[in-house]
């Protein structure tokens, strides 16, 4: 073979045929993870129910209750014209199952009322500090009291606020000083929650490889999330009442927008989308747990009984990095 050396001479005619770097192929995008499972968990909690559907959905369940208990009392009392004692036992089965059930039912009772408790205290503490009454920034600290009474981790935190609210004279600093030293405690816990619960539904997106089993991941995560929380703060809503509170949660982040991908989200969707040129389920993983921890912020802002002032509210990026953290096991 033989080697050419010096310059090469080339025609006019094969210059036209030489490709420029201009007509190049574009090096192909990477799409921004978007989060869908959350998008859709967002959609499905917040989605409007008509005044129609609530009918519908009401007459559906009384019918199907007044079918299974006439079919459960024929039974029984066919059981008890053949036998007396299989009778008197199923009858007795019924009862604890109607006793359950009836307990089931005051619970749920019970935990909207919590609920509707905790939004008193808010409403009151707000209004203590437009009005900059002492006297009804005393009340809330008193049934704040009453309401952590029962709570040992807290028995330091009321101890110090009874023994420094005589010696506060402004509303706003006394509404400060409570907030500081009973809502820490809390807000740790609660954003403990907030990690776990975004970093389960992180790694279910990025390894689950179905379609919609990272939505129920999601949307269970989401919803023992907020049961969660709801105890921390005093609230212990039952599943109903759970339901309920990411309905409003979810209704509330679609209608100003939160559930967007913006604001405190840029550090993780630049993680997100770092992650997301190596594998497409661990950039949308980031995405979604990040959207979780916007949902439990939300939870937490909606379950407190005292607004944020005194104390930060906790951001997203703060709570992704601390979840994913977790993750990979380091402290």
């Amino acid at each position: 073979m033989i080697e050419r050396r010096g310059p090469v001479l080339l025609n006019a005619s094969q210059l036209d045929s030489v490709e420029s770097p201009s007509d190049a192929a574009p090096i192909p995008e990477f799409d921004m993870p978007t989060g869908q499972a959350m998008q859709r968990v967002t959609a499905i909690a917040a989605r409007p129910r008509s005044w129609l559907s609530r009918v519908f959905w009401l007459a559906i369940t009384g019918l199907l209750g007044i079918m299974m208990s006439l079919a459960a009392w024929d039974f029984v009392e066919q059981l008890l014209a053949r036998n007396v004692i299989l009778g008197q036992i199923a009858l007795g089965l019924m009862s604890v199952v109607l006793f359950v059930l009836l307990i089931v039912l005051l619970r749920e009772l019970a935990g909207f009322a919590r609920m509707r408790r905790l939004d008193g205290f808010r409403e009151q503490a707000k209004s203590a500090r437009s009005s900059g009454e002492r006297s009804q920034a005393l009340k809330t600290l008193h049934g704040l009291d009453a309401l952590y009474a029962g709570r040992e981790e807290l028995r330091w935190a009321r101890q110090a606020v009874k023994e420094t609210e005589a010696d506060i004279l402004d509303a706003d600093a006394l509404l400060d000083m409570a907030e500081r030293e009973l809502m820490q405690v809390l807000d740790t816990q609660a954003r403990a929650e907030v990690e776990v619960a975004s970093r389960q539904v992180a790694a279910a997106t990025a390894i689950i490889p179905m379609a919609l089993a990272d939505v129920a991941i999601a949307l269970t995560s989401n919803v023992s999330m907020v049961r969660r929380i709801a105890g921390i703060y005093g609230g212990r809503a039952g599943m109903l009442g759970s339901w309920k509170l990411l309905r409003a949660i979810a209704t509330h982040l679609v209608a100003t927008g939160a559930v967007a991908i913006g604001d405190d989200l840029i550090g993780s969707v630049a993680g997100g989308g770092a992650l997301s040129k190596i594998s497409r389920r661990f950039g949308e993983g980031i995405i979604n747990g990040a959207l979780t921890a916007r949902v439990g912020i939300a939870a937490m802002e909606v379950c407190r009984p005292m607004p944020f002032v005194a104390l930060k509210k906790p951001r997203v990026s703060g709570i992704i990095k601390a979840a994913l953290v977790g993750m990979f096991g380091k402290t």
